[in-house]
């Protein structure tokens, strides 16, 4: 039964992604949005719904480490394992406003949940701030951004078709991502009790890839038909809408809020803020996430869930491991970003300076 229900939602999760994915690009068309927007918006809003319902049941049902876990792990699954599948399949064009605009607002309200979370607990009135804080971020960007087209330009002929023919694909799409992750999520929880897992643990990993797949098979589609822009929007505000939406309603309709961990605190809350700061050079070295770029967030995912696991089990390899970590891949790391940013940096300066030079010089010739 688990093995059916793990095949079946992955299966149901491919139908849905695509759905969604044609409905929201044809509705962007519709409504003069660009797909950056919509996958900022419409479709990061859909692809949370797995993380709501989890977050939101599992606070209810005191399942803390459940909540908190899934909104966590799922951000920095979003970003390592999401975008770096996507970005192995296609290299991800990461447009100028994402960088200045989008992902320094994710970084913000991934700082704010850990200020949040140094009392013990998110309360009710931090969930209402997060919610408030999201409601005005959506205006933001929706009224910025409208009846804008320079990131909607493409090769494709403009046939956007019904737009409730369209917006009916969304639905059903949203219906089958939902009902898919909810299969992977039980089939998958089913055996990490059966090891043994912790609950927060299970809530990083399993319960918060299981509820990324929505975000993973809409990214990875959107990088196979060629919508990169939808890709990287729906990571982005994906992990905004974690934030906000999700962990804002969970914590505004608990009672007493939603306690969090010391060891989240000290631990997985970092790593989700260093996660989110990571986007920012990779994405500035040619605005687009290469594929040796994305082979690298899979492999720091893979690294993260190795540690959590080997914690989880007290194994006596978790010293050494760690060592390796913190001593030679993650500086290596941080210096070989480093470069290319100076260099980069450096490339354009150098492309303005010799285009000023030019026009100073056909000035004079004039």
């Amino acid at each position: 039964m688990t093995v059916l229900l793990l095949l079946g939602g992955f299966a149901v999760l491919v139908v849905g992604g695509e759905l969604l994915v044609r409905g929201a690009g044809a509705l962007a068309r519709s409504f003069g949005m660009s797909r950056l927007v919509v996958g900022l918006t419409v479709v990061s809003f859909a692809t949370s719904a797995p993380e709501l319902a989890v977050t939101v049941d599992a606070s209810l049902s005191g399942s803390p480490g459940l909540a908190v876990g899934n909104v966590v792990g799922s951000n920095i699954t979003n970003v390592l394992l999401v975008l770096g599948a996507a970005g192995l399949i296609l290299p991800v064009a990461v447009h100028r406003p994402v960088i200045r605009q989008d992902v320094p607002v994710m970084v913000g309200m991934s700082v704010l949940l850990l200020l949040l979370s140094l009392g013990g607990s998110v309360s009710r009135l931090d969930g209402l701030v997060l919610l408030a804080l999201l409601v005005g971020y959506v205006a933001w960007r929706v009224v910025a951004t409208r009846g804008s087209n320079h990131d909607t330009d493409d090769d494709t002929p403009a046939r956007p078709g019904s737009p409730w023919l369209n917006a009916l694909l969304v639905a059903v799409g949203v219906a089958l991502l939902v009902v898919g992750a909810r299969w992977l999520v039980v089939g998958a929880t089913d055996v990490a009790t059966a090891l043994g897992l912790s609950e927060l643990v299970i809530g990083l990993t399993v319960v918060a890839v299981g509820t990324s797949l929505p975000e993973l098979a809409t990214s990875v589609i959107a990088a196979l038909r060629g919508n990169v822009e939808m890709a990287v929007g729906n990571v982005v505000g994906s992990n905004i809408f974690n934030i906000g939406a999700v962990m804002g309603i969970a914590a505004g309709l608990s009672p007493g809020g939603v306690p969090v961990e010391p060891g989240a605190v000290r631990f997985d809350l970092p790593v989700m803020i260093a996660v989110a700061l990571a986007l920012l050079p990779v994405a500035f070295t040619g605005f687009c996430v290469a594929r040796w770029e994305a082979a690298l967030f899979v492999a720091y995912y893979v690294a993260y869930v190795v540690y959590l696991l080997l914690d989880s089990a007290g194994h006596d390899a978790l010293p050494q491991f760690s060592s390796v970590m913190l001593l030679f891949v993650i500086p290596i790391t941080v210096l070989t970003l480093v470069v290319l940013t100076s260099y980069e940096v450096g490339l354009r300066r150098g492309r303005r300076t010799a285009g000023g030079d030019e026009a100073r010089r056909a000035g004079s010739s004039g």
